[in-house]
């Protein structure tokens, strides 16, 4: 029976091929500063925070285990509280930002659209649940066979699929935009240059592209993307098309040792990083795979960020300078509402 079958298979997977294809992030013709999904605009609406404290969550990577960890920390600073200005309060609402790497960029990204309801439902939706298995079954299972063979799908566009069925119901970063959350930080490893690029608008400026239309499960599926296991996810580069500029006052005065205020080199590599993603022309497409490759602790941007902010308030760099560092780095710009004992 399975002999006869095997004809019929073909031609379904012959007349399919190159029929499935991947999303596309879509092109921006001009940036808005003052919109997207970016910490700027993250915090300006945030209700229930202390804009006097910065609290960041790093989730690493670590597979179902590293989801399961940072679950548990999210679950430890809800029960624990806090006095501020006479009130009680929950440590969790002070966190200002959450960076998520591989399985903890589940965590974070459920816990940016769910909320609380996250407590009550991850653990039954993804963490309980045999994510492995059930992919490894779509894999070998026929039915899906022709979105494989051919086009750009791949196995990860089948993950971040599954994952929307499972945990994200097809929310996309423009659905975070209302929600009362700290700004959640997730990224992936550029395939051919081993660079960290991370799902923020801030980035997304320099890719010429929308940010809010991409879905949070690709974000989740690229972050989670394991070279070999997994098919790199591919991102439309428009870099060089929108007006977008680097301010080349801004990285001079960096990497001057007269005006700099100490050496900032993990800065000006990210600087450099971002000038080549600005290259659309040179590299229409971006691959993607695990970010656990270029930062498997989810700290990188974390570091460069304050060094990016130690940098810019050096003696020699103007405000614009300082403005456009404040684009570059995901957090750097909380130094205009922050006390003195935190820039120190």
């Amino acid at each position: 029976m399975l002999v006869r079958l095997i004809p019929g298979i073909a031609v379904v997977v012959a007349a399919c091929t190159g029929c499935a294809s991947r999303p596309v992030n879509e092109r921006i013709t001009a940036i808005d500063p003052a919109h997207g999904y970016r910490l700027e605009v993250s915090l300006a609406n945030r209700s229930n925070n202390d804009p006097r404290t910065v609290l960041v969550l790093a989730f690493s990577g670590g597979g179902t285990r590293a989801a399961a960890l940072s679950f548990g920390v999210l679950e430890a600073l809800r029960s624990k509280e806090i006095v501020v200005d006479g009130q009680r309060r929950r440590l969790l609402d002070e966190v200002d930002a959450v960076t998520g790497v591989s399985g903890g960029s589940f965590t974070a990204l459920a816990y940016a659209l769910y909320g609380d309801r996250l407590f009550s439902e991850y653990e039954a939706r993804f963490l309980k649940r045999d994510v492995q298995g059930a992919l490894l079954g779509r894999v070998f299972n026929p039915i899906y066979w022709p979105k494989l063979v051919g086009g750009s799908y791949g196995r990860s566009e089948l993950a971040a699929d599954y994952y929307d069925e499972i945990l994200f119901e097809g929310a996309t970063f423009g659905d975070l935009l209302a929600k009362n959350a700290p700004i959640t930080v997730v990224a992936g490893t550029d395939l051919s240059t081993g660079a960290r690029v991370e799902f923020t608008q801030t980035v997304f400026d320099v890719l010429c592209s929308d940010l809010r239309t991409v879905r949070l499960a690709r974000a989740a599926a690229t972050s989670s993307a394991v070279p070999l296991v997994f098919s790199p996810l591919t991102f439309n580069n428009y870099g060089g098309t929108c007006g977008f500029e680097f301010h080349q006052r801004a990285v001079y005065e960096m990497s001057n040792p007269s005006t700099r205020q100490r050496p900032a080199e993990r800065a000006l590599m990210r600087l450099r990083e971002h000038r080549n993603l600005e290259r659309g022309a040179d590299r229409p497409y971006l691959h993607l795979v695990d970010g656990g490759v270029a930062d498997n602790l989810g700290l990188r941007g974390v570091v460069e960020a304050l060094e990016l902010l130690e940098a810019s308030l050096g003696p020699g760099l103007a405000e614009e300078g300082r403005d456009a560092l404040d684009r570059l780095g995901p957090l750097a710009s909380r130094h205009r509402g922050a006390s003195p004992g935190w820039r120190r």
